[in-house]
């Protein structure tokens, strides 16, 4: 049997409680299960028993070298059903300033965020396979800045993703 999707991820945080109350803010993220010093959350449209788990280690945790100096996770990625979410989620992720970057990858139309201890996820609109073109598909060559509302006007705002991976 192959593996069928991610069910969640852990994460070891400073402050599982601050860390929660951003991904509640910015994604409405619900908690499900706690005890002392772990969160576990579920986010709202999810039907996995949780999507993160959140672990304190203190304050005193030196940031993550991931990348830097060490091997190491680079970021966790969901996504997102329409544009309007996407951008809803952009403008969340500003007020929060932890958002860090837009990309268009074709296929894809991504952000990328930082939570409170500089952990660092995506969040992505997938373009819907019946909307995909030659040109797009070249696209995915490249990486160029996110135009949210040229793919807006393009997709329209409310039109459903694909899943996974377009093909």
């Amino acid at each position: 049997m192959a593996i069928k999707r991610m069910n969640h991820a852990v994460l070891y945080v400073r402050d599982a409680e601050k860390t929660y109350e951003f991904y509640r803010d910015v994604f409405g993220f619900r908690v499900v299960m706690e005890m002392p010093g772990a969160k576990f959350l579920q986010a709202p449209d999810s039907d996995n028993d949780h999507d993160l788990g959140l672990f304190s280690i203190g304050d005193a945790a030196a940031p993550s070298d991931a990348g830097r100096g060490t091997v190491g996770l680079y970021h966790l990625a969901w996504e997102v059903d329409t544009l309007e979410e996407l951008e809803r989620i952009a403008n969340a992720l500003r007020q929060h300033d932890a958002l860090v970057g837009a990309s268009d990858h074709g296929t894809t139309k991504s952000l990328y965020g930082k939570d409170p201890d500089g952990i660092e996820f995506e969040v992505a609109w997938i373009v819907p396979a019946d909307r995909l073109d030659d040109a797009t598909l070249e696209a995915r060559k490249s990486i160029r800045p996110l135009d949210l509302a040229k793919e807006q006007a393009r997709y329209g705002a409310d039109t459903e993703g694909g899943i996974g991976i377009s093909v």
